[in-house]
């Protein structure tokens, strides 16, 4: 995510940039963030997680929309660029500013990032919570198989399941279906972990 230009812009002005512009552009407070362009692996994390999602759902009602789909979040105006949302009811949408947002997801999926793994985790989740159809959060990370899937009860409380490996099964409640980690992460390649830090013999007299 990318600061579009040291400037502040009206909501008319950023409807107009994005009515104008084919790439995606986020907005905050007068400020505009361009959100086109991820990493490769964040690319091939995002289409594996739909190509896994479309086939557990495959025969049923269900709907499945990748990152160019805007989404409505009334806590943080006008709309957000989840990296994928799905749901089984019917979708419904608003016009804002000339284009159309869903309204009401029940699963949203994040790809996270060093930049942005902080506000996915904590500012962004906030306002996904306003969305009253919103029920499963899964955060994927990049650099290793883990995934966070935060799953809200139907008091409104909201509990998370870590899985670390490969081996992972995210169960998707709302959707009815499951997602395996080893699907997700299909060409992707790690990193090599860092080495152990060794300590001096010494390090510990000081």
């Amino acid at each position: 995510m990318s600061k579009q230009a040291r400037r502040r812009y009206t909501l008319e002005e950023y409807f107009a940039l994005e009515l104008a512009s084919e790439e995606k552009y986020e907005y905050f407070d007068g400020e505009v963030f361009n959100m086109s362009g991820g990493s490769r692996d964040h690319e091939q994390i995002i289409a594996n997680f739909l190509v896994a999602l479309r086939t557990a759902l495959q025969g049923r009602p269900c709907r499945v929309y990748p990152s160019n789909l805007r989404v409505k979040v009334p806590s943080q105006p006008p709309y957000r660029y989840p990296d994928l949302t799905a749901l089984c009811n019917a979708p419904r949408f608003e016009r804002i500013g000339g284009v159309d947002a869903l309204i009401n997801p029940s699963l949203i999926v994040e790809v996270l990032s060093r930049s942005t793994e902080v506000y996915d985790r904590s500012d962004k989740f906030t306002h996904y919570k306003s969305i009253e159809s919103f029920a499963e959060y899964v955060l994927v990370a990049q650099h290793r198989a883990h995934a966070t899937h935060y799953i809200r009860d139907e008091h409104g409380v909201w509990t998370h399941w870590e899985y670390n490996d490969l081996e992972g099964v995210v169960r998707i409640a709302s959707l009815d279906c499951e997602v395996k980690l080893r699907d997700v992460y299909e060409d992707v390649e790690f990193p090599p972990p860092a080495p152990p830090l060794i300590e001096r013999p010494d390090a510990a007299e000081r």
